[in-house]
């Protein structure tokens, strides 16, 4: 029995030097040491031996094992290192090459034109108010003063998710969320993403940006609403543009109007853009409805406010004369390079 263990360890040497991948070591390991293995069958047979015997194969049988393991080990470190030699090799980097140029990204006009009105609003005293996408019936429509058999509850204006919730249709609710949460006097805006089921074209969008704002003191008029909305268009398009207010109508808002301003493209010249008439409409406003305040806790006998709303899109297509909103979209890299 001596002599098969010497033979076995000299067998698993000289298979160790053929190896050259991991899967061959795994069955020298097994042929040897596994559960029927050759080393193995012997151990089981230790029994059989004399007593004078068995201790002297048992510790030889003991150090052929450990010798054999190390030998693996050794043999998969080698391989290991040979491996990575070669990994090295073929990764060289050859420093004489010319680099690759980095894709610098810009910024996306939307969240230009974002920033500017925020600015804008931030210096005469307002804050920003943040609320849900995914919005209740209550928030969204009823607590607005839009009753149940308005158009805008019409499932192809809106994003249904059940008979009570939904994706908002605008940042209104923020405006009703924060006269409940805040005491007048209140200042705020409301930015962020809203959606609407409308098909994709050139001047529609499932998604798109809104901006609201409000305002709730005691002695608000119409004139602090025309005075903020006129200023703010001199900040955000120059002194020279000018602005007029058509009577309109909203549901949360009594009385209520429709702001335009000079063509961007003619300058008030008249042009296809704006159809001739020198102006384009740029946003909605009014003065908060007495029952609109009522379902915030609100006394319309003490408190007036106005509040306004806009499209984010509409007026950063406005600004930088883009014709088309998927343009906003699409992530088209030679489209927002220009920005």
């Amino acid at each position: 029995m001596k002599e098969k263990l010497e033979m076995i360890r000299a067998a698993v040497l000289e298979e160790l030097k053929g190896a050259s991948a991991k899967t061959e070591l795994e069955n020298v390991r097994v042929k040897y040491l596994g559960k029927k293995g050759e080393l193995t069958q012997i151990l089981r047979g230790m029994g059989k031996l004399s007593n004078e015997e068995r201790p002297i194969v048992g510790k030889l049988a003991n150090e052929v094992r450990e010798n054999i393991e190390e030998l693996i080990t050794k043999a998969s470190d080698t391989l290991k290192s040979k491996a990575k030699e070669m990994k090295l090799k073929s990764e060289i980097i050859d420093i004489s090459m010319p680099g690759k140029k980095q894709t610098i990204g810009k910024r996306h006009p939307l969240d230009l034109t974002l920033e500017k009105v925020n600015e804008i609003f931030l210096s005469m005293g307002f804050v920003i108010e943040e609320g849900p996408e995914v919005e209740t019936d209550y928030y969204n429509f009823e607590a607005l003063n839009i009753p149940k058999n308005h158009p805008a509850r019409g499932e192809q204006d809106t994003f249904y998710i059940n008979d009570s919730i939904l994706l908002r249709t605008q940042t209104s609710p923020i405006q009703i969320r924060t006269m409940e949460n805040q005491k007048p006097p209140i200042k705020m805006i409301a930015p962020g993403k809203v959606y609407r089921s409308d098909a994709a074209d050139a001047t529609h969008s499932p998604i798109f940006y809104q901006i609201e704002g409000l305002i709730v003191d005691k002695g608000i008029t119409f004139a602090d609403l025309k005075g903020t909305l006129e200023m703010f268009t001199h900040k955000m398009f120059g002194d020279k543009m000018e602005t007029k207010f058509r009577p309109h109508h909203f549901p949360f808002t009594e009385p209520s109007a429709e702001m335009d301003a000079t063509c961007f493209v003619c300058k008030g010249e008249g042009c296809k853009v704006c159809s001739g008439s020198g102006w384009i409409e740029l946003l909605g406003c009014g003065m908060v409805h007495p029952q609109v305040l009522r379902n915030c806790g609100i006394d319309p006998e003490v408190y007036s406010g106005f509040a306004f709303g806009f499209g984010l899109d509409r007026i950063t297509m406005l600004k930088y004369g883009i014709d088309d909103i998927r343009a906003l979209y699409e992530s088209d890299m030679k489209f927002l390079k220009q920005f």
